[in-house]
């Protein structure tokens, strides 16, 4: 891949401020120049950063409507109602729903839970769940991660006697759904300050103003937040701010007293020695939990999530490593497949956006195969196939700063339903509509995307020479965990290093680099893997120049040892002739 290499240089009152933050925090300048980068200016903020705290987390009372939500639950509780936790069918909404599900049931018994099937109910609130919640006699419903545009189904649900409330994060219609209360900061009257919590963790908060309203202590909930930083690492949201402290305490129960659903994942996943980080999550256990959901139903990964006996976890967590295996023959079938399409579309370099179409794709894959062809064609892409009743229903996933719901909502009047956020959402459409869907959407694209969202980027965090780099510099590069959006793990640059002699290519295929490099300006030599880059070997051997961004890491194999995972190198001829305007 040509990765666009992005640097903004430091301001001499920038230098300053690192230099002084630096010396108070007993950190390299060089972190607090990064530190500066991500809008942390001041040396209180930046201890805040390095230690999260469950204090700073906010008032949940500050959401509009929390206070009618609390009350909605108390006054169930109190009328013996039956309650029904609702959610999605992927990670988010699983983890929302065990979340719930798991801290009211110490309290109330009459509770139930309801996961949509992909098939029978499509996505959201669906009439056949509502069908559900009257005959099994449920006053209230309380739904996680969607119903955020269900205003026709909870309309139906009201007319029945059934009330609402909604916990949401996707973006809602102007008119909201007849609820009793709507939890979700992306509200045109939003007055909660963090906007950017997923569904789990809007539910997180629903349960802590519970927690508040009736005099239940907070460590109550934090057996709960295991749940929390899975579903914030699987929902791809940014890492900062109380999703950071969600994230940074939900590692820390993940990484000492997990619940037993989810160590039984960790164990099928081979994580169960191991510190666990949010990629874990991402690559390990999130696509587990939605294999569940997109191979039968995301009710047995709920199941799963609020088991307390082992041995029927741990066999629950066999079936659904079950339905991860088959789920990855069928993301790779599929993949190749769109790939091949993408491949022999006509004037396809002149697309900004892919939109495919095939009516024997697996509904639950398209998702995966869309961020698929995001990630190798780097273009918006959406993948559709057919329902049971003839309509096409897909998926849709963005590249970085490019919002694909905006995209989806100018071609509204083509669609049945819609709904998602800036980087994924979902559609339903009829088929005859597809031709001037695909048409439109590349033309909105086309006129909206900008020019630096359409090559791969790398957004390098600070300019160093070798002798920066220390075993405490590797170490301090630690506290800026858990990365995710908006808080990637440090990305530095080195200009004209040269093979120091010993480099050589490595690996099954010999598709690696491994090298030892030195600098030209401290003469200081590093060891350094760079994946997947053998092309770039020949050049390096030559003795000339070039110039490398990279991760600092400590060796896992070598205790003691700091090496560079390169992530690009680009020859200083490349660089000379290229775009010095990025750097």
């Amino acid at each position: 891949m040509n990765f666009e290499w992005r640097y903004n240089p430091p301001s001499d009152a920038e230098l300053r401020l690192a230099s002084e933050m630096a010396t108070e925090l007993k950190i390299s300048p060089v972190l607090a120049r990064v530190l500066i980068g991500r809008g942390i200016l001041g040396v209180t903020d930046a201890r805040k950063f390095f230690r999260p705290q469950l204090t700073d987390l906010h008032d949940p009372f500050l959401f509009q409507d929390m206070q009618k939500a609390v009350n909605r639950l108390n006054e169930a509780l109190g009328r013996k109602e039956r309650i029904l936790v609702y959610g999605d069918y992927d990670v988010d909404g699983c983890t929302a729903v065990a979340l719930v599900y798991r801290f009211l049931q110490q309290f109330y018994g009459n509770i139930d839970y309801y996961i949509p099937d992909r098939n029978e109910d499509g996505y959201g609130v669906s009439r056949k769940g509502v069908d559900y919640a009257c005959e099994t006699g449920v006053g209230l419903v309380i739904v996680l991660d969607c119903g955020i545009k269900a205003s026709e189904e909870i309309a139906y649900a009201r007319e029945k006697g059934i009330d609402f409330i909604i916990c949401d994060h996707h973006v809602p219609d102007a008119e909201l759904p007849p609820a009793v209360a709507i939890l979700n900061a992306k509200r045109a009257d939003n007055t909660y300050p963090y906007e950017h919590l997923c569904g789990c963790g809007v539910g997180f908060k629903l349960m802590q103003a519970f927690a508040m309203s009736n005099g239940i202590a907070f460590s109550q909930l934090i057996p709960l937040l295991d749940l929390c930083a899975i579903s914030i690492a699987a929902d791809i949201v940014p890492i900062m701010g109380e999703n950071r402290i969600l994230a940074y305490h939900g590692l820390r129960q993940l990484n000492s007293q997990p619940s037993v659903g989810v160590k039984a994942l960790m164990e099928v996943c081979g994580l169960t020695h191991k510190e666990i980080s949010l990629g874990d999550i991402i690559f390990k256990i999130g696509p587990r939990i939605n294999a569940s959901g997109r191979m039968q139903t995301g009710g047995e990964a709920v199941a799963l999530l609020i088991e307390k006996d082992w041995a029927k976890a741990k066999e629950m967590a066999e079936q659904i490593n079950e339905y991860n295996e088959q789920r990855k023959d069928l993301d790779k079938a599929m993949t190749e497949e769109a790939n091949r399409i993408v491949m022999t579309l006509e004037h396809r370099h002149e697309h900004k956006s892919i939109v495919l179409f095939n009516e024997e794709w697996h509904r639950g894959i398209i998702g995966i195969v869309a961020s698929r062809l995001t990630e190798v064609f780097y273009k918006p892409s959406v993948v559709l196939t057919c329902t049971d009743d003839g309509m096409a229903t897909g998926s849709a996933r963005s590249v970085p700063g490019f919002d694909v719901y905006k995209a989806i909502e100018s071609c509204a009047d083509l669609l049945v339903n819609f709904g998602g956020h800036t980087y994924a959402a979902g559609l339903t459409l009829p088929v005859h509509n597809i031709p001037e869907f695909r048409h439109r959407f590349e033309l909105f694209v086309r006129e909206h995307i900008l020019p630096e969202q359409v090559n791969a980027v790398l957004c390098i965090d600070a300019e160093i020479d070798f002798s920066d780099i220390s075993r405490k510099l590797a170490s301090d590069i630690k506290r800026f965990a858990p990365y995710g959006p908006d808080n990637q793990k440090p990305l530095f640059c080195t200009h004209q290093v040269y093979d120091y002699g010993t480099s050589r290519v490595v690996g099954r295929d010999q598709e690696h680099i491994r090298l030892e490099l030195v600098d030209s300006k401290s003469n200081s030599v590093m060891n350094g893997i760079a994946f997947g880059q053998s092309s770039q070997a020949r050049y390096i051997k030559t003795k000339r120049a070039f110039d490398i961004v990279y991760h600092v890491e400590e060796n896992s194999h070598k205790r003691g040892e700091v090496q560079l995972q390169i992530e690009d190198i680009r020859p200083r001829e490349q660089a000379a002739e290229g775009e010095p305007e990025a750097l």
